[in-house]
């Protein structure tokens, strides 16, 4: 490091110094060095203490460099320091330590382009230090009335300018590119939560649709036999969607019991105890964000075909009934994560060979039907159409039509639908 002359042996007007360099330290770092030599730059260097020995003589000096990485000035000082510049107005680089807060003083005097503030020379490239330097320079010297020698050329400022951009814009791809591919991978991790096999037999069928509007959902639903003659159901939807929509799907994935082990018995829990269980783990757990989901769980008893269900706040269940109408299965329940002691009804509907039940997301609904002016739901056309139709054939039509549908960017959802059909064959 160079040891520089005191900046009391400097004279006007001979002695005007492009630089002033205060720090605590001994001598200039090395880049600042070779930057000030090789665009042959005048420069002093000063410690920040000794900085009022110079305060009458600043009408020498084109910029100032206040190196305060590891000063031992505290912040009214060198906010008193800047001050003094400013009034000069002669533009100001501060190099500050990465962590510290930046110097604010409501007093320091408004400037359009002699104020610059930068971090310290591992967060600030040479080319970028030179031209503030040379911005500060020109500034000066302009209102001094002297002539800008070494000021960067307009094609040297875009050159550096479109580097930086470019660099910036490649960063910015990487991340973005790492980060697609980390939820991409999430969504992956998500989907090993849904069933890989559906409980088909001779007597029931199965068929789902799942797609998220990103590379994860909000979404989640399963389909657990339970034992040898029931089956549970459900789809949830948590308010929302993306990743921490995504999160919570696991949390009630993993918190939603449909039955008790004690010893070597066990008891199937109703679903209004299912739905009121899952609303009390949720309660506890205080989610930030007030965070809270819908829910439809079902218990279907294959012996018997009685349906029972229970719901919190989700779309109504969808029973389709061979030569007649869909209808939905109302029952009352609100929503999960939000009241403590809320309580949830059930029903139970006895189903027939051919009938069809379809539980969904509010994502679907375009599909499904629609709310009309006094309240009531409407069914669409081509829902009834295709509502005759075996319940793969129902699901594969929705998802074609759901795939190719063009939705405003604004209305994109989480979009699910289970379908169960007691075949016609068993009676």
């Amino acid at each position: 490091m160079q040891r520089t002359e005191p900046f009391s042996a400097v004279e006007a007007p001979g002695s005007f110094t492009d630089v002033l360099y205060l720090t605590d330290h001994d001598s200039l770092p090395d880049e600042v060095k070779q930057l000030l030599e090789g665009r042959k730059l005048s420069y002093c260097i000063l410690r920040v203490e000794s900085f009022c020995e110079v305060r009458d003589r600043l009408d020498l000096i084109g910029t100032v460099v206040i190196d305060a990485s590891g000063s031992m000035a505290s912040q009214e000082q060198l906010a008193r320091i800047i001050e003094s510049l400013e009034m000069q107005h002669i533009g100001v680089i501060l190099l500050t330590d990465p962590t510290e807060v930046p110097i604010k003083n409501p007093s320091l005097l408004p400037s359009e382009s002699s104020f610059s503030l930068s971090s310290t020379m591992e967060g600030i490239s040479v080319d970028e230090l030179w031209t503030r330097m040379s911005v500060n320079l020109a500034y000066r010297k302009g209102s001094l009335d002297m002539a800008v020698k070494h000021a960067v050329t307009p094609r040297q400022v875009n050159t550096i300018c479109k580097n930086q951009l470019a660099e910036q814009l490649s960063m910015t791809k990487s991340l973005a590119d790492n980060l697609a591919e980390q939820l991409r991978l999430a969504g992956l991790v998500q989907q090993d939560f849904l069933p890989t096999k559906l409980p088909n037999t001779d007597e029931t069928r199965w068929a789902t649709v799942f797609l998220p509007a990103e590379w994860v959902s909000g979404d989640i639903y399963d389909v657990a036999r339970i034992d040898e003659q029931h089956i549970g159901f459900y789809v949830a939807d948590v308010v929302g969607h993306g990743m921490p929509a995504a999160l919570l799907t696991i949390f009630i994935k993993q918190a939603l019991a449909m039955r008790e082990t004690t010893g070597n018995s066990y008891r199937v829990f109703s679903p209004a105890e299912v739905v009121k269980n899952l609303n009390l783990r949720m309660t506890a757990q205080k989610l930030s964000g007030y965070q809270f989901a819908t829910c439809c769980y079902c218990l279907l008893n294959t012996k018997t075909l009685r349906l029972t269900y229970a719901r919190a706040g989700h779309p109504y269940p969808v029973i389709i009934r061979l030569g007649a109408q869909p209808e939905q299965l109302e029952v009352r329940g609100s929503l999960l994560g939000i009241f403590e002691k809320a309580e949830y009804g059930q029903q139970t509907v006895q189903l027939q060979p051919g009938d069809k039940i379809l539980l969904y997301s509010d994502g679907a609904e375009p599909f499904i039907g629609s709310f009309n002016n006094l309240g009531g739901f409407s069914f669409n056309e081509q829902f009834c159409r295709a509502s005759d139709s075996p319940i793969g054939d129902i699901v594969d039509s929705f998802k074609e039509t759901m795939q190719n549908k063009e939705i405003d960017s604004s209305e994109i959802d989480d979009i699910t639908l289970l379908g169960l059909e007691i075949l016609p064959s068993i009676a």
